[in-house]
């Protein structure tokens, strides 16, 4: 594998690349804030009571939340939020999230897992990883970034 990419090295990139990583730590209030931003005000991600009554082991941060947090580690890379070409995943496992100051600590991370020439544009497919308590939150994370020349 080679070294780990430094933000910004979006040009010289190759196959095996680790692109960097960082952690984030969630709270109930950063659930709250995002419930205001995205409108989706389900109880689970508030209530523990909720989150109880649904069969979930406590409140959990919304699926959209870590989705995002993982789409960080490309705009973070690449410095621009416009070369992300694509992005989808699966949610496997939700992160809960505890009532106290501590929240709950997601690591986030990718690799290169191609690059192609397409169309005339160099584009990187990156796999992407969020980590949960040792267990990945999302599956098959994947996103096209389009390089610099």
């Amino acid at each position: 594998m080679s070294t780990p990419l430094t933000p910004g090295s979006a040009a010289a990139v190759a196959k095996g690349d680790a692109l960097p990583s960082f952690e984030v730590r969630l709270t109930r209030g950063d659930l709250v804030r995002y419930a205001g931003a995205s409108g989706d005000f389900n109880p689970i991600h508030w209530s523990d009571r909720v989150a109880g009554v649904a069969g979930l082991p406590g409140v959990i941060a919304h699926g959209m939340l870590s989705m995002a947090l993982a789409g960080r580690v490309l705009t973070a890379w690449t410095g621009d939020p416009a070369a992300v070409r694509s992005y989808g995943t699966r949610f496997t496992r939700p992160v809960v999230v505890p009532d106290d100051d501590a929240g709950a600590v997601v690591e986030l991370g990718g690799t290169v897992a191609e690059v192609r020439e397409q169309d005339g544009v160099r584009v990187a497919v990156v796999d992407l990883t969020a980590v949960f308590d040792g267990r990945t939150v999302l599956g098959r994370a994947r996103a096209e970034v389009v390089l610099p020349h």
